[in-house]
């Protein structure tokens, strides 16, 4: 590899941390997008990491699309959707209706990056 993509193969993990620990979004009120993404791992693959490691996540299907409801049922602080495509999976997180940010921001964007890579 020439000394280029060296470098820009040692940057990526420290841009993708960057991108998960920004500041919250204040932009992304409810049912606007915060996280848009694909991913090369499938939905249900995807779905099992984060329901493994956030609390409160309610799963429901539609046909072959997989939305998790992330906090109270009722109540839910973000909606994770999961679709598959041809080479994995389109993520769309938006934020939900309760003024709850259960769990913060941050840690939902760190762990959607996890469970997507």
């Amino acid at each position: 590899m020439n000394t280029l993509t060296q470098r820009l193969a040692a940057v990526l993990p420290f841009a993708l941390l960057a991108a998960c620990g920004s500041s919250p979004s204040s932009t992304a009120s409810n049912g606007e997008t915060m996280i848009y993404a694909s991913s090369a791992r499938s939905p249900s693959s995807i779905a099992n990491c984060l329901e493994d490691r956030l609390s409160d996540v309610h799963e429901s299907r539609s046909g072959n699309i997989t939305e998790l409801a992330v906090g109270s049922r009722s109540n839910a602080s973000y909606f994770v959707t999961l679709t598959p495509n041809n080479y994995g999976s389109v993520i769309r997180v938006t934020h939900g209706a309760s003024t709850s940010d259960n769990p913060p921001e941050e840690k939902l964007r760190f762990d959607v990056a996890r469970c997507t890579t």
